[in-house]
């Protein structure tokens, strides 16, 4: 969780938003199996859920698969066979993080067809760049949609992801490539980069 979840704040979460939701899941007869995220705005008036998502799509879930060191396909297999307790997942400690590079326009009306260049030296060990709004035409890789890349580092600190995302998404160009520059910063109690 981020740093902003305190032990308290996880406590009233895993009360008010995960066993209710899992309680009327089996009010309902619903064995449900698979993932379910759900995306929670930390108000003045306590946690709030904005959304629930069951996809490995979204911006927030690239940094948790990144951290992922077992088979994933073993987890699924498990899942759709109802012995998931009977596997350990292994996760890298390390923190990480995901920056969205966009097209500009976005969430509104978007050019696409852009040509993507740099996506191989924003790529390392540390560092892996998701596709989301991408198509191959010939042997380019070019905008195809508003959310084009997840780009997600990992590091020994936050601040050490945060940098390694920053510098692949310098590495990588498009017509028209912005991305939010305060990713992680209130994490990290630092004012964004201008």
């Amino acid at each position: 969780p981020a740093p902003v979840v305190t032990s308290e704040l996880w406590r009233v979460v895993r009360e008010q938003v995960f066993s209710r939701t899992l309680d009327e899941l089996r009010r309902r007869g619903i064995s449900y199996k698979g993932v379910l995220y759900a995306g929670i705005m930390v108000t003045a008036k306590g946690p709030k859920v904005l959304e629930f998502n069951c996809r490995f799509g979204d911006p927030e879930t690239q940094p948790i698969l990144f951290r992922l060191q077992s088979d994933l396909l073993e987890a699924i297999e498990a899942v759709i066979a109802g012995r998931l307790d009977r596997i350990t997942l292994k996760w890298d400690p390390r923190p990480s993080i995901c920056v969205v590079m966009a097209s500009q326009g976005y969430p509104d009306t978007y050019p696409t067809g852009k040509e993507i260049t740099g996506l191989k030296d924003a790529e390392s060990a540390d560092v892996a760049v998701f596709h989301a709004g991408t198509k191959r035409v010939g042997d380019k890789i070019v905008t195809a949609g508003g959310r084009v890349l997840g780009v997600t580092a990992r590091g020994s600190t936050l601040a050490e992801a945060q940098r390694r995302a920053y510098q692949a998404c310098e590495r990588i160009h498009f017509e028209g490539a912005y991305y939010r520059r305060d990713i992680g910063f209130r994490a990290l109690g630092n004012p964004p980069r201008s």
